[in-house]
């Protein structure tokens, strides 16, 4: 009984076959059908090949949300060098509330402001890299999957401590509360004031300024490989000495999920401008280098997204199916074409020979031409 019921089964799984074998007598085997599935195999191994670096491969994925964190401080990263000494100028921060943060974290340090060849050429690779963000906005991806550390500008190294420099390098960061604020350096150094904000200024002479400067590096949030910033190797040189350079920057707080790091730190748009500061014309102000920021109430989390491997899979077998259908298609309709044509024309195999005084033709389907030979 068990045996009977055994047999019924593999009965029932033979009747469900639906891929039919056809007998090797019946295939035939053409040198065209050869050729035309050495190119169909060479094409899947081809395109199997390439879709497998597209699995490898990953994209960043953009999302955007409300930022409802009020009460962290946002960290300010500094690296300037100003064309002046360091005893003449101040570098703090005023919020929108009229506060001011403390610089304790900034540091002055005396350096030359030309830069050396080695400094001139890594400046210029920056400002070429730049160039290139602003063109293709697609290579910020690349450097977000890629985690390339961005190296600073070389720093000077005093090797004569007898030499006068004449620039000032200001470096380091500040803790700011997440509002609107103006970070600025002018003249003097700042001094507390019970109703707003000054710099003593009187003791610097007006032919001393020159607020020309090179940022090395501005950055908002924590310091991570795979974002250059917009401002990063910006280079201003003044021939008036009262200039105004201002910087108007939008902050973007960022959530940045890649594998090889997950960061929280701040992207920025800005937007410039510069002006000579003469009263008599009418251009009022006062000189010096503002920087006025503002964060953005929304959020972008940029993620590292990968194929999963089951799509893979399906890709894969879509292509290899697809190939070899369409192979076998393309090779039955150019044959039945040549073997139309040749029929009509009465060539190749179809061409006909006088044989014991009638004429026959070799090929034994004669008839689907529509003509019959006789003496």
């Amino acid at each position: 009984m068990r045996r009977l019921n055994k047999k019924k089964a593999l009965t029932l799984v033979k009747e469900l076959d639906a891929f039919p074998k056809v007998p090797d007598s019946y295939v035939e085997s053409t040198v065209s059908g050869g050729t035309v599935s050495l190119i169909a195999f060479a094409l899947m191994a081809v395109l199997a090949f390439l879709e497998f670096f597209v699995y490898t491969d990953t994209w960043m994925k953009y999302e955007y949300e409300v930022d409802k964190d009020f009460t962290s401080k946002l960290r300010i990263n500094i690296d300037i060098t100003v064309a002046m000494r360091c005893q003449y100028i101040g570098a703090d921060v005023l919020d929108l509330a009229e506060t001011m943060v403390a610089s304790d974290g900034l540091k002055y340090e005396p350096v030359n402001f030309d830069l050396s060849p080695e400094q001139r050429l890594w400046h210029m690779t920056l400002l070429h890299i730049q160039e290139r963000l602003r063109e293709e906005h697609s290579l910020q991806n690349i450097l977000f999957k890629t985690a390339i550390q961005g190296s600073r500008v070389v720093e000077l190294q005093n090797e004569d401590s007898h030499t006068s420099f004449t620039a000032c390098r200001i470096h380091g960061h500040l803790y700011v509360n997440k509002v609107a604020g103006n970070f600025h350096i002018t003249v003097g150094k700042s001094i507390p004031h019970p109703r707003g904000h000054a710099h003593l200024a009187a003791l610097v002479s007006h032919d001393s300024y020159n607020f020309s400067h090179r940022i090395s590096h501005l950055s908002f949030g924590e310091g991570i490989p795979g974002i250059i910033n917009p401002l990063d190797g910006t280079e201003k040189v003044s021939e008036e000495p009262n200039h105004m350079f201002q910087y108007f920057i939008n902050i973007v707080p960022t959530k940045l999920k890649t594998s090889k790091i997950f960061a929280e730190t701040h992207q920025y748009a800005v937007t410039e401008r510069e002006r000579v500061i003469n009263h008599a014309a009418g251009s009022h102000g006062v000189s010096g280098i503002f920087m006025k920021y503002d964060i953005s109430s929304l959020m972008v989390t940029v993620t590292e997204q990968h194929m999963p491997f089951w799509q893979f899979l399906v890709r894969l077998c879509g292509i290899i199916g697809g190939i070899f259908s369409t192979t076998g298609m393309l090779h039955g309709l150019v044959g039945f074409l040549v073997d139309v044509v040749c029929c009509q024309f009465q060539v190749g195999i179809y061409r006909k020979r006088k044989l014991r005084g009638r004429y026959q033709t070799v090929n034994a389907n004669q008839r689907n031409c529509g003509e019959s030979w006789t003496a």
